[in-house]
């Protein structure tokens, strides 16, 4: 590998990757349910490492330091990370979605072919090269196969209903999906004072691990003969105050939106999907409902991941409970398998 200019690379063999799944969707849906990648591609975005050595003009890292490496940047000077109204960096944006760097080139090479980094990233790899508007410094005593997590799934969760929801003390919730982001949307509601939080799931095995995060009650689809909106609306008298949809399927989408009261309730869209098409009764806005999305849960990256470090180093947030399997990088199949299979919450892959 070799350096570019405003690049940092991060020495990544005692790291860890979470294994999201937004990794197997952009390897099994691409042109389906998602944009095409350009391939051959490293996958994983969900990382932790060391820095091992900087580029020419980076100042602020230095080998050894412990860091996340970030799908979403921080520049600190567009026109969006200067607003207080958004989380999302403009800076190489385009270049970053392509899995290259500012230069337009990937900084890994497999026998004289570029190989692409996933969001920029590709954490699914000894050795990465990232840009340093892309990585954040965290404190040194964090275990990088717990924190690890907080490069995506349970930040964008725990962040959906803390910024983008707002959810409020006394609130009742209901989240959709109880994979490791709605998990965390769970944990984020109950950070927030909700006092009902639904968890809904077509998996039952799922509510035992959603109560740890501070679910109170659990409803599965498959046992009703009625849409689970019209389940939520009974059981709520009128509807949830706050939903969050955490699957990525615009039927649930729909679905989520619907269950939440009129007049006041919110919907925060957090499931990621790209190429399928939401559609919607404009009834359902027009009496009050607020229908809204968020991406990495609202936090400016580079500001707000090291706060959360700390907030799980000063057990305020759970990570540990996420993590269901560790296995090692020739296992990442494994761990696929484990995903699809719905037998795991987080795999979290260990490059040693």
């Amino acid at each position: 590998m070799r350096h570019g200019n405003g690049a940092v690379r991060a020495f990544c063999q005692t790291a860890a990757s979470g294994v999201c799944h937004t990794d197997w969707a952009y390897l099994f849906e691409a042109g389906k349910g998602m944009q095409m990648r350009p391939f051959p591609l490293i996958l994983g975005h969900e990382g932790a490492g060391v820095v091992e050595s900087v580029g020419p003009g980076v100042s602020k890292f230095s080998p050894g330091d412990k860091v996340i490496p970030l799908f979403l940047p921080q520049c600190g000077e567009c026109e969006c990370c200067l607003s207080p109204k958004t989380n999302l960096c403009t800076k190489n944006w385009t270049k970053t979605q392509q899995g290259v760097l500012a230069d337009g080139t990937s900084r890994i090479s497999c026998k004289g072919r570029q190989v692409y980094q996933f969001i920029g990233i590709g954490s699914f790899s000894e050795y990465t090269v990232v840009l340093d508007t892309s990585v954040t410094k965290i404190r040194d005593d964090a275990p990088l196969d717990k924190v690890c997590l907080l490069g995506c799934g349970v930040s964008t969760g725990y962040g959906a209903a803390l910024n983008a929801a707002k959810v409020e003390p006394g609130s009742s919730c209901a989240v959709f999906g109880l994979g490791a982001v709605g998990l965390a949307a769970v944990m984020g509601c109950k950070a927030a004072g909700a006092t009902r939080i639904i968890a809904v799931d077509i998996n039952p095995n799922k509510f035992e691990k959603a109560k740890v995060f501070g679910a109170t009650e659990f409803v599965n689809p498959k046992d009703h003969n009625k849409p689970i909106q019209k389940v939520l609306a009974e059981m709520t008298n009128g509807g949830v105050d706050f939903s969050l949809e955490c699957v990525g399927d615009v039927a649930v989408m729909r679905a989520a939106l619907e269950s939440c009261r009129s007049a006041w309730g919110t919907c925060v869209i957090v499931g990621w999907t790209e190429l399928a098409e939401l559609t919607l009764a404009p009834y359902d806005l027009l009496l009050g409902r607020t229908l809204k999305g968020t991406y990495f849960g609202g936090w400016k990256s580079v500001e707000g991941v090291p706060r959360l470090v700390d907030d799980y180093m000063n057990q305020k947030l759970l990570l540990d409970e996420f993590v269901t399997h560790t296995l090692h990088i020739d296992q990442i199949n494994e761990a696929f398998n484990l995903m699809t299979r719905g037998e795991s919450i987080r795999s979290v892959i260990k490059m040693e």
